[in-house]
């Protein structure tokens, strides 16, 4: 039994959209989708929207369930724009000052600390305190990418569909910028001559889940973005974005059932005609895949459909790492920046060991601690920190039944002696860990929480399209397609994909939207939206 669209019109040219995922792709692509007059309902296996950028609740306590850290934040406001709202009338955002504090691990005593700021001169003052000569390169840095960002931003605003897409001129002024044969770490090493600075200006790649050292040279643009741009925190964690989106979208006549998983895509023929849910089965012109891509392709979409991507194909691919997470109720205040990262005394052994499946002692750390900031994440007189480890995916043959107890006290024991909080264990009020088994069992395959690595050979035109090939009428949105991962440009995919499918089905895509086109003049960025407008 097919089962009626709730609210939905009878004009026979009405386009109904139907949609996989209440993630921040799904919710941007849904918004854009509904601004440009196309009737869409999200369907969402979670009680509560947000997918991997969902709120996790333990007790009194709140946490970002995935990401943390909110970056060009005039990519989500072109959004909203293009739906008639301003983002600072929706969330609250703050700039952070210090954006984050860095610890790398020496192999003798205490880690080194920089405190990463927008401050340049500051910035500066303690790389050259590090390593004389690498304050200076530090502006060499940031000039030669503010020019390969603006060569770039044709490029990440675009579906790149085949080598065709990259014959351009757009494409071709890249090219001097890309250099495929450099890593993040070797771009850096033409730049600066200490290892610690190296590190601090390339650890970013892990936002990919990736190694520096296999992470393509291009990504330097990653910490270029964090200092000319800022890293911003949305009051509430980023679920607070996510939550205003989908209020946003139900007010634009959107619908959203969660606690509904999807099931499967329904075809006649090549051409999907709806999808089947736990709420059941719906009908629709276009169906909208927000979830992980490789997952979603696995199990939504008939095997004998899909000629490129094959299951044999899917699971040849290369994976991000995964993530080992605590999330901690804390009593009382934890002297710790908003962000603190903390790099292992062996770093690249740390890198390697993620890489080859084994699970280091002394490993890498995040700790995200936002309730000196922001009080609406944890009683009064209370913290909310969320750690982060980053860890092998589930094709490592590491039983987390049993690892994940000792990892966890192995965590508490560097939250005690590297970051300074004492007593921990005496403190914790609420606590929840989740380990990669975990996220696999999300829907999220092999745990990869960064989704499809981002090497030269899975990206652009070689990573899974936003009209996804060998089907008809099955789009897709999220860090699994072009540009990648990573909220920005997670936004950036949810543009490209909405443009698109309307383009295909005859409407104009939302008039208020007006891409930034990534360029500044004479160094000053260039935000529609006034910087004094966010606090």
């Amino acid at each position: 039994m097919i089962a009626t669209v709730p609210g939905a019109s009878s004009t026979p040219n009405e386009q109904h959209i139907g949609m996989v995922g209440a993630g921040p792709g799904g919710l941007a692509a849904g918004m854009l989708l509904a601004a440009a007059g196309l009737d869409v309902t999200i369907h969402e296996a979670q009680p509560v929207v947000g997918g991997r950028t969902r709120r996790t609740t333990v007790g009194d306590f709140g946490f970002d369930t995935g990401p943390t850290f909110f970056m060009m934040p005039w990519v989500l406001e072109e959004i909203f724009s293009a739906c008639g709202r301003r983002l600072a009338d929706e969330v609250e955002l703050h700039r952070l000052d210090p954006m984050y504090r860095l610890m790398i691990g020496q192999p003798e005593g205490a880690p080194l600390q920089i405190d990463a700021t927008q401050d340049v001169d500051r910035m500066v003052a303690q790389l050259e305190a590090i390593e004389p000569g690498d304050g200076d390169a530090f502006r060499r840095f940031m000039t030669d990418n503010r020019r390969k960002l603006e060569r770039m931003t044709p490029i990440l605003r675009s579906p790149i569909r085949s080598i065709r897409d990259l014959m351009t001129w757009d494409a071709i002024k890249v090219g001097p910028s890309l250099k495929p044969w450099q890593s993040v770490h070797s771009n850096l090493s033409s730049y600066f001559k200490n290892d610690h600075v190296r590190l601090a200006l390339s650890f970013q790649s892990k936002y990919l889940g990736m190694s520096p050292f296999d992470c393509p040279g291009l990504f330097s643009i990653l910490p270029f973005i964090e200092y000319e741009y800022g890293v911003w925190h949305p009051r509430g964690g980023c679920n607070a974005l996510l939550t205003a989106m989908a209020k946003v979208f139900r007010e634009m006549g959107g619908r959203i059932i969660t606690d509904d998983p999807v099931e499967g895509i329904e075809f006649e023929g090549r051409r999907a005609t709806g999808l089947r849910s736990k709420s059941g089965d719906h009908r629709y012109d276009h169906v909208v895949v927000n979830a992980d891509a490789a997952w979603a392709m696995k199990k939504l979409i008939p095997e004998h459909l899909r000629r490129k991507w094959t299951d044999r194909t899917i699971d040849g691919k290369k994976y991000s790492c995964s993530t080992f997470m605590l999330y901690l109720g804390l009593d009382g205040e934890v002297d710790l920046p908003h962000h603190t990262i903390y790099t292992s005394r062996g770093y690249r052994d740390n890198l390697d060991d993620i890489r080859d499946g084994r699970l280091t002692r002394d490993a890498s750390t995040y700790v995200h601690n936002p309730s000196r900031l922001d009080p609406t994440l944890a009683p009064a007189g209370s913290s909310s920190l969320y750690v982060l480890v980053p860890t092998p995916n589930t094709t490592a043959d590491i039983d987390w039944r049993v690892e994940g107890l000792r990892y966890r006290e192995e965590t508490l024991d560097r939250l005690e002696s590297t970051f300074g909080i004492g007593g921990i264990r005496s403190r914790i009020q609420a606590e929840k860990v989740v380990t990669p088994a975990d996220w696999a069992s999300e829907r999220i395959n092999i745990g990869a929480t960064f989704n499809l690595a981002h090497g030269l050979d899975q990206m652009l035109h070689r990573r899974p399209h936003h009209r996804l090939e060998d089907v008809d009428g099955v789009w897709l949105v999220g860090g699994g397609t072009h540009p990648g991962s990573g909220l920005p440009v997670i936004f950036l995919s949810s543009e490209i994909t909405a443009d698109l499918l309307c383009k295909e089905v005859g409407v104009a895509p939302p008039s208020a939207w007006t891409p930034f086109d990534g360029s500044t003049n004479d160094g000053d960025r260039k935000i529609d939206v006034p910087l004094a407008a966010w606090t």
